[in-house]
């Protein structure tokens, strides 16, 4: 386990071990019954879904109901296994369910069968089709507006007419093609778009090899810039140009504000991040999760309303996200407690730290 790994882990998990362990039912401190909630996560390809979001969603559930408890399954990006853990925990007697889908229209008849049995679901981070209960995320076409104006900044004078890359996400996320409708909603007219790759899984790999193919096909000095949608596909953006020996590398946008990525950051190899508070998030699909399981209504918690492919008027609650470059680091990830500087600059990074004002 990585050392963020432990002091993540340690900080949020560390209240939880006072509390006394509580079965699924009888009454919390606030005379509601306590409950089983089930929190299925897709993978764990990105370290937030273990790092982040499944310790603060079990924090937040124990603060509002100190007698619920937590059941957690993650589908290691197999759309099969999540099915079988949603449908596995249903049986079992969860009240609620929070989901993000490994993939928003297969896990549809899983989560019908959910609201066949009387379990709402909270779709969390990305969209699920079928009758979903509640929605917690961020605003994705703001996610793809900050990375499209950050790299148009940073390209300077060739943020007109200049070459770009688009480093897309999963195509059966719906997030990835909110995102990229955010960028091209700013780029549109400004940058010719030489080359724009889907990547299934978010692998690094598959970006290092795309992002290798644009270099191949257009020539490494005359990519001004690349759009990735996250930090993972930034990594092999980055890992693709420094194989082909770009020793002045374009902009490289990202997001998740993975540690490597803020590292690459100060660093200079990435311009950017951007910064979606997940205990804003988890806290909130939390409180759904609890309404949902007391069976009263998340207007109150909801800001407003989406449509899926199949349901209309989802109570929402859509948060907003942060851009985050060099300059940003101390004011966001450190103010809020994500990192410290200890963990952001070992020895190694202890110069660029210094020039960073770190």
């Amino acid at each position: 386990m990585r050392a963020r790994t432990r002091h993540v882990v340690a900080v949020l998990v560390a209240p939880l071990l006072a509390l006394p362990v509580a079965a699924c039912t009888g009454k919390d401190k606030t005379g509601a019954d306590g409950f089983t909630v089930g929190l299925l996560l897709p993978s764990r390809t990105l370290p937030r879904w273990e790092h982040f979001d499944k310790p603060l969603i079990e924090k937040r559930l124990k603060s509002l109901c100190p007698r619920c408890d937590l059941e957690y399954a993650n589908a290691d990006n197999d759309v099969t296994r999540q099915q079988q853990q949603m449908n596995s925990m249903v049986l079992r007697g969860v009240k609620v369910v929070i989901i993000d889908a490994t993939d928003v229209k297969a896990l549809r008849s899983s989560i019908q069968q959910a609201h066949a049995a009387g379990v709402p679901v909270v779709a969390y981070d990305r969209l699920a089709e079928g009758p979903i209960s509640g929605y917690v995320t961020f605003d994705g076409a703001k996610v793809g507006k900050l990375q499209a104006e950050a790299l148009l900044k940073a390209m300077g004078d060739k943020a007109n007419g200049g070459n770009i890359v688009m480093m897309n996400g999963d195509p059966t996320n719906p997030n990835a093609a909110w995102f990229r409708a955010g960028a091209l909603s700013v780029l549109t007219g400004k940058v010719n778009i030489r080359r724009s790759y889907d990547t299934p899984g978010w692998s690094t790999d598959t970006a290092h090899n795309n992002m290798s193919a644009a270099i191949a096909a257009m020539g490494p000095g005359r990519i001004d810039g690349v759009l990735a949608a996250n930090d993972s596909l930034a990594a092999g953006v980055i890992s693709a140009l420094k194989s082909a020996q770009v020793r002045d590398l374009p902009p490289v946008t990202g997001q998740d504000a993975d540690l490597e990525a803020v590292q690459r950051i100060i660093k200079g190899e990435q311009l950017m991040t951007v910064y979606k508070p997940f205990p804003s998030e988890a806290g909130e699909a939390a409180a759904m999760a609890v309404a949902l399981g007391r069976g009263e209504s998340v207007r109150d918690i909801a800001m407003t309303t989406v449509d899926s492919p199949t349901t209309k008027n989802i109570p929402t609650v859509l948060l907003t996200p942060k851009a985050v470059t060099v300059a940003d680091i101390r004011r966001t990830l450190i103010k809020d407690r994500l990192y410290t500087i200890e963990e952001l600059c070992p020895p190694a990074l202890r110069r660029a730290c210094d020039k960073a004002g770190l």
